[in-house]
């Protein structure tokens, strides 16, 4: 079978007058059972649900490092979100104490940042301490061993 040349085609549908339609794309209506875009179902979703400010606030924790910066976040985290407290738990009661006297520049700091908008206020609270309420340690109707732990 020989090469079909463009020109030969032209020449052949202008001498018969037969010209090849086009394919016409319709326009479709927005019905429920049409496929859509991905991304165009997650934002609808994302406002249909409310979930803007979940969605920052997870930015916040994953980005916090660079929100923050290096150093902070080797000594702090970020533990929840409640009702607009960001709550930053550290890894010694002295990080914990440095924060707390410093805790208004970081809460100008976290709500420049657009993920930390819905941030009103920071708790700030030392690292996980053993509970000597139950065990072999404990006894009854005391208050435990006065430590530095908070």
């Amino acid at each position: 079978m020989a090469k079909r040349d463009l020109a030969i085609d032209l020449f052949r549908s202008f001498k018969t007058g037969v010209i090849k339609k086009r394919k016409v794309i319709e326009v479709r209506n927005n019905v429920v059972t049409d496929p859509q875009l991905l991304g165009d179902v997650l934002t609808n979703l994302i406002e249909e649900r409310d979930w803007k400010s979940g969605v920052a606030e997870g930015s916040l924790f994953t980005q916090w490092a660079a929100i923050i910066g290096n150093d902070i976040a080797q000594h702090a985290s970020p533990v929840s979100i409640n009702e607009s407290v960001l709550t930053i738990q550290t890894t010694s009661t002295a990080w914990a104490t440095q924060l707390k006297l410093v805790s208004n520049e970081i809460l100008k700091t976290i709500q420049n940042n657009p993920f930390g908008a819905t941030i009103e206020s920071i708790s700030i609270i030392g690292p996980n301490t053993p509970s000597w309420k139950r065990g072999i340690r404990s006894t009854r109707d005391a208050r435990g061993p006065r430590d530095t732990y908070n």
